[in-house]
């Protein structure tokens, strides 16, 4: 039987109970941390920034990781070549920006939140207009994500996509719920470690089943076109170039790191400027092995498949699942399972932490100030109940065709270029005001949301030049310019003397 294309439970016995074994193992271990947050927000939602550089580092590659490239990067280099890693070019530079540009201005106060600062610069409706967008953007993400591990689960025990998202959302929520951010950075480091010994583990797997090893996969390969790098084209409808990864990767970085609650949480973890900003540079080279690694599992899945004759599957992100279930050895398919887990579940968990906080330094205590530290704990939890069934709920409407790991991309890509056009006018300039910010804003999201879901095609025959196709590689600077233009554009012309608050307000000093 072909086990790309059977169906029902995959994984045998030993390699299910490992899966069980992890899934018990990391969210007791998640639990141990339930004592460690009581006191304050501070506790619950930065870890007391406490938090060594390198367990930051670690939990950076893990929210970065996700499913997506365990299981969509693969699948990329099986159907096409290696021009994803063009990306991780521009993540890195994107990672020296933030260091210069944002992090000092975090670093200044005692901030919860990224969208605090955006408080501090313009006032409490831009505060909340981007902390809305941060909601919107991150549920929508990540109901991609979660699904993506559905597509492993399904795979590897049968279980449906709807079950399979359940399972692994009540899990994470328990040590969400119980450890705030210190569980989640802590069984990030246990998870990314897992996942990368499993992935080394799963490469030299393939390599062994290709007749030559390892020097016929790279021949191989090579000889396929499969191990191009770099494409030079300034043709903004292709995807993958090095343009679009070096300066599109870095305003997706500038974006998803600088400005993304997600990530700015674990970076305002850190004890001080230095190590925050030693994580964020140190997590981008990481990223970039990372990458190549998939991208080589990929091509050796190509290699084996088309010396064996079998058909794989028609979706390329079900083909090193498959693979693993199928014909990896047992206990070696177990782990790379519960890798894969491993990753599903460190991204949730920090996506769960960090909309529960947002939802509740941003929205509720600003009108709420007086609110005791119990109840604020109490109303976080709850917080993280109710993501966590938005988030599973998003994921079922989520099933869908198409490489998860670009639909994921490109969906944050869309939000992403307004919201760090607010960060830029806010740290660039000083003739930036909030009503013209927010007209900014708006423009930047209308005009991604048009290139994201392309019009008619008879506008875009009739209008090539107002429609033009682009690559959802080139979104977030697209965006991010045209928030600043606009913005800056509308405050010249309608120009404010609060643009500038002097000190913080009352709902920037939640601590």
């Amino acid at each position: 039987m072909n086990p790309l294309t059977a169906h029902g439970p995959h994984l045998r016995i030993v390699d299910l109970a490992l899966v069980l074994a992890y899934l018990a193992g990391i969210t007791l271990f998640g639990l141990r941390f339930r004592k460690s947050n009581q006191g304050t927000l501070s506790a619950y939602f930065l870890a007391d920034r406490n938090i060594p550089w390198w367990a930051i580092t670690l939990s950076i590659v893990a929210a970065e990781t996700t499913t997506f490239t365990l299981i969509s990067v693969p699948g990329l280099a099986y159907t096409g070549d290696f021009g994803f890693l063009q990306l991780g070019f521009g993540y890195l530079l994107g990672r020296i920006v933030i260091c210069i540009l944002f992090l000092p201005r975090y670093f200044r106060g005692e901030l919860l939140t990224a969208y605090q600062l955006i408080g501090q610069r313009f006032g409490p409706r831009l505060h909340r207009f981007t902390a809305l967008l941060f909601l919107v953007m991150r549920a929508a993400a990540e109901g991609v994500r979660v699904f993506a591990v559905a597509i492993v689960v399904s795979i590897a025990i049968g279980t449906g996509d709807i079950a399979s998202i359940a399972i692994l959302t009540a899990l994470t929520l328990l040590y969400t719920y119980e450890g705030g951010m210190k569980a989640v950075i802590w069984t990030d480091v246990l998870q990314v470690s897992l996942y990368g010994i499993g992935s080394v583990v799963a490469f030299f797997t393939i390599c062994n089943k290709i007749t030559g090893g390892l020097h016929a996969l790279i021949t191989g390969a090579s000889m396929a076109h499969k191990l191009t790098i770099f494409h030079f084209s300034w043709n903004i409808a292709e995807t993958y170039t090095f343009q679009a990864g070096l300066i599109g990767g870095c305003f997706l970085t500038m974006a998803s790191h600088g400005t993304d609650q997600l990530m700015v949480q674990r970076l305002l973890a850190a004890k001080n400027l230095r190590d925050s900003r030693l994580a964020l540079l140190v997590s981008g080279v990481i990223i970039c092995f990372q990458f190549a690694l998939f991208l080589f599992i990929g091509a050796g899945l190509f290699i084996y498949y088309r010396s064996t004759g079998a058909m794989p599957s028609a979706d390329p992100d079900r083909i090193f699942p498959a693979f693993i279930v199928g014909e990896m050895p047992v206990g070696i398919a177990g782990l790379m399972i519960a890798a894969i887990l491993a990753a599903a579940m460190s991204n949730l968990s920090a996506a769960l932490n960090a909309l529960a906080s947002t939802s509740v330094v941003d929205f509720y205590l600003p009108r709420h100030p007086e609110t005791s530290q119990p109840r604020r704990i109490r109303l976080s939890r709850a917080m993280t109940v109710f993501w966590a069934l938005v988030l599973g709920v998003l994921a079922v409407l989520s099933r869908s065709g198409g490489h998860v790991v670009e639909i994921g991309l490109s969906i944050a890509s869309v939000l992403l270029g307004a919201m760090l056009g607010v960060f830029l006018l806010g740290t660039l300039t000083r003739r930036a005001n909030e009503s013209g910010t927010i007209a900014g804003m708006v423009a930047g999201c209308v005009v991604n949301l048009i290139l994201w879901r392309q019009p008619h095609p008879i506008a875009l025959s009739i209008l090539p030049f107002v429609f033009p196709k682009i690559a959802w590689t080139w979104f977030v600077l697209i965006g991010s310019l045209v928030t600043c233009g606009v913005g800056y554009a509308v405050s010249l012309i309608f120009p404010s003397a609060a643009s500038l608050p002097s000190s913080a307000t009352a709902q920037e000093r939640i601590l």
